[in-house]
């Protein structure tokens, strides 16, 4: 069980005045995330006995205010599933899906990444910017805030320029900074990445993203399985496929991820399906589309075939699940290089 704090829009099962820090480097990152607000996720493994106490389908999320957020992290420390010999049964890191992703694509693939968005001075600020900065993700296009970590309220031209890819999460909250961004992104030549989020966040709020779909400014869409169902529900015979189709007459890469069967993807007139990697022991299911999308994006960026990107997608979506929470772990990388190694790929040279 995943539970996801954002400061003043309060994310559940998952997901001042302005100061500037530091100043924009010579070179820009090549991938931005744009991320609002900062994210940290509390991940804890569970008895079941927990969840159905708690309003939502599993593997959903939905908005609480912050008494209810302290209410269910307490509930969680009285619900805790440990062993003698299993000293991670909960952990709080940096967290959200384009964090998850943005951070997969520096540790593990060595590429340039940076993070527009905001955050404040307080612990949750704080344990952000520590976890991003560790993995050398570049921080210099988020404002630092006083107070409670809170969102982003204006975006700047400069903050783009020079990067090649825009990565985003659909989320309903973020909608009119998700427009500017997409705006001037596409003034500054970069391509756009964007996650569906939940099938809960497709299902209540479907107009808006259709309308962001159909604009032809999402050059990339990652969906999985029920948030592809759930996009076109109303429609009769919708399943993975159908949406497939879908989503690629409006972007120019779309990707359905279908969990153990592996994932299925359009550009043009090219589909390729890949089974999933299949040997990986799954602990929690946390971050794997997005580390499925650090894989496929760092593919599309070396220039990767289709079939190739799917590929290293599926090793990098299977290394985050062998241990909790959506950070992978130095060991969990080397076994994703050896996978890379296994099916002919050339292992970036952060993992030689």
């Amino acid at each position: 069980m995943g539970v996801e704090y954002q400061p003043n829009n309060h994310h559940h099962n998952g997901g001042g005045e302005e100061g500037k820090e530091g100043h924009f480097d010579s070179v820009p990152p090549l991938i931005l995330g744009l991320q609002p607000s900062a994210l940290v996720d509390h991940v804890a493994k569970v008895d079941w006995s927990l969840l159905s106490q708690i309003p939502g389908e599993s593997g959903g999320s939905f908005p609480v205010e912050i008494e209810e957020l302290e209410h269910i992290l307490g509930e969680v420390k009285t619900h805790i599933l440990s062993s003698p010999n299993d000293s991670t049964s909960s952990k709080t890191i940096a967290g959200g899906s384009v964090a998850n992703t943005i951070r997969g694509l520096t540790s593990g693939f060595g590429l340039s990444c940076g993070i527009i968005g905001a955050c404040g001075d307080d612990e949750q600020g704080k344990l952000f910017v520590r976890n991003m900065s560790f993995y050398g993700v570049n921080l210099s296009r988020l404002r630092r805030n006083k107070g409670s970590t809170a969102q982003a309220d204006e975006l700047m031209r400069a903050d783009f320029a020079g990067s090649k890819w825009l990565v985003m999460r659909y989320a309903i909250s973020n909608l009119e900074i998700m427009h500017a961004a997409v705006r001037i992104a596409k003034q500054e030549g970069l391509l756009i990445s964007l996650d569906l989020a939940s099938f809960e966040m497709v299902r209540k709020f479907k107009l808006p993203l259709l309308q962001l779909l159909e604009s032809g400014n999402i050059d990339l869409c990652f969906a999985n399985e029920d948030e592809a169902t759930e996009l076109l529900r109303d429609e009769e015979g919708a399943n993975p496929e159908v949406a497939l189709e879908f989503l690629a007459k409006h972007c120019q890469w779309a990707v359905v991820t279908l969990g153990p069967n592996g994932c299925i993807v359009k550009h043009g007139k090219e589909t390729v399906r890949v089974p999933a990697i299949g040997e990986s022991k799954a602990i929690d299911a946390t971050g794997a589309g997005d580390l499925f999308a650090s894989g496929f994006l760092y593919g599309l960026v070396k220039g990767l075939s289709l079939e190739e990107c799917c590929k290293v997608g599926s090793c990098s979506g299977g290394s985050v699940i062998r241990a909790l929470g959506g950070e992978v772990t130095p060991e969990n990388w080397q076994w994703m290089y050896k996978q890379m190694q296994t099916k002919g790929l050339t292992i970036p040279s952060s993992g030689k």
